[in-house]
């Protein structure tokens, strides 16, 4: 599986927010006490498996507070969890929470 970075702090959010010129990033939005989102991990890791183009982060919303409303504040995405968002060129151009993070949801918002 390729590798899934962490953003744990604003900063780190701002450097994935600096990447997403020049390559799509996908942020995924994980509580560690919801059942849903540990599905919705699950079908993020298995997404990001087979996608080498991209790059793929992940905030633990607990820990990572700050990161998680900072991102909702600089993207304009009402902050959810589960919650995945595409970046392109530093905003927003999809996202989508609990049931709706799917493999295949994620495949066509990417194509």
């Amino acid at each position: 599986m390729g590798q899934i970075h962490e953003i744990s702090t604003p900063e780190d959010l701002l450097d994935e927010l600096l990447a997403s010129h020049e390559r799509d990033v996908w942020i995924l939005k994980h509580s560690r006490t919801c059942g849903i989102s540990s599905a919705a991990r699950r079908e993020f890791e298995s997404f990001a498996s087979g996608h080498r183009g991209a790059r793929f982060c992940m905030v633990e919303v607990q820990p990572a507070r700050a990161a998680s409303l900072a991102l909702a504040e600089r993207l304009g995405v009402r902050h959810e969890s589960p919650q995945v968002i595409l970046v392109r060129r530093g905003a927003a151009v999809w996202h989508a929470s609990h049931w709706s993070i799917t493999r295949q949801a994620l495949g066509r918002a990417g194509s």
